[in-house]
């Protein structure tokens, strides 16, 4: 399945566009020959855990032309936690999850953000890089969070809920975060729930966050019927029948997954909150409840702890490859465009949840 945003295009190469004044540039040789490999084996060393040397071969010519052309073209790579290794780990400048990605090209001095991740991720770069140019490699890169909800049904919310707040996940589009009251994250959600001071919120779009947060708060939640379809596969029963093949093991959940996945969980946090929980308790054994990437991701840098892996692939996320980041440095294309007037307010929306700390 495909998902879209009505803001998301691909911009035409015209004065009307920033991209407009930037040159396509000689595509590279990419072959691999014994100065790809001398150039490259510092960052094979960092994720030879998790590719093997045969593939390496085939990724270490796109990485250096990726690397070099990011200092030709003044450009920065983001890439969201669920992207492959080769893309996190040594092409990327920035890594984490969608709003430290933005607010972290914020403050570089790059003209040109390609955004390693999805369709509502480029968007959130856009609003907060507005005189930014903000490519993605592929626009088709949908998420089926965002797709779950538009601006027309928070309009009925209001009407149906009046007076009552309205929180919206990053995980939206623009025009989504253009409606609501405010923004969140997974791992602020309680925090910007509580900030509002009613007896009553409207979480959008994730049920499985909304119930994670209801489960923490005395405030009344009421959730929209959106899920995200990596994180509403797992089961209970899946997770408890691991426990029982791998004693001691450490289950780290993620918050987009059912309640009763969290209730049997050892950990529930957002992707930094996981990956710190890794960092710092140092298990013997872990089980990281979300996309396959990031158990590679965090497997590739930790030393000690054995990653057992019932993971879901996202398939949006892996639209993103070493070729298509490529493309879009050379010849520019699929720069994102937001109505000014969408993004204003959407930045509204993502500043008052950024204010709160």
């Amino acid at each position: 399945m495909t998902f879209h945003s009505a803001k998301i295009e691909v911009a035409p190469a015209t004065p009307a566009h920033p991209a407009a004044r930037l040159p396509v540039l000689p595509r590279p040789g990419l072959e691999w020959t014994p100065e790809v490999e001398a150039a490259t084996a510092h960052l094979y060393e960092r994720v030879a855990k998790v590719i093997p040397p045969v593939e390496w071969p085939f990724h270490a010519p796109y990485v250096k032309a990726i690397n070099d052309i990011k200092k030709t073209r003044n450009a920065v790579i983001l890439a969201h936690n669920y992207q492959t290794p080769e893309i996190y780990h040594c092409v990327s400048d920035y890594i984490g999850d969608s709003l430290q990605l933005a607010k972290l090209a914020a403050q570089s001095d790059a003209e040109v953000i390609v955004q390693g991740g999805v369709y509502f991720m480029a968007e959130t770069s856009k609003i907060l890089n507005p005189h930014k140019t903000v490519l993605i490699p592929d626009a088709e890169a949908g998420c089926s969070l965002a797709a779950s909800i538009t601006a027309a049904d928070i309009r009925a919310l209001r009407r149906e809920y009046p007076g009552v707040p309205i929180v919206a996940y990053v995980n939206t589009s623009a025009e989504v975060k253009a409606e609501v009251d405010i923004c969140c994250t997974s791992s602020n959600a309680v925090k910007v729930v509580e900030s509002l001071g009613a007896d009553r919120v409207i979480m959008v779009p994730d049920r499985f966050l909304a119930q994670n947060v209801a489960a923490q708060t005395q405030v009344k939640i009421i959730a929209w019927h959106g899920a995200c379809e990596v994180h509403e596969l797992f089961t209970a029963d899946e997770i408890l029948g691991f426990k029982a093949d791998h004693p001691g093991v450490k289950v780290i959940a993620h918050p987009e997954c059912p309640r009763e996945v969290v209730e049997v969980s050892d950990f529930s946090g957002s992707t930094a909150a996981m990956i710190d929980y890794v960092r710092n308790e140092k298990p013997k054994r872990v089980m990281l409840v979300t996309e396959c990437s990031m158990a590679d991701n965090v497997a590739a840098e930790t030393k000690g702890t054995e990653f057992i892996r019932p993971c879901n692939f996202c398939p949006h996320m892996k639209r993103i490859t070493l070729p298509k980041i490529l493309d879009a440095l050379l010849n520019v294309r699929e720069e994102v465009v937001v109505d000014p007037a969408i993004a204003a307010r959407a930045r509204l929306s993502v500043q008052r949840m950024i204010d709160l700390g």
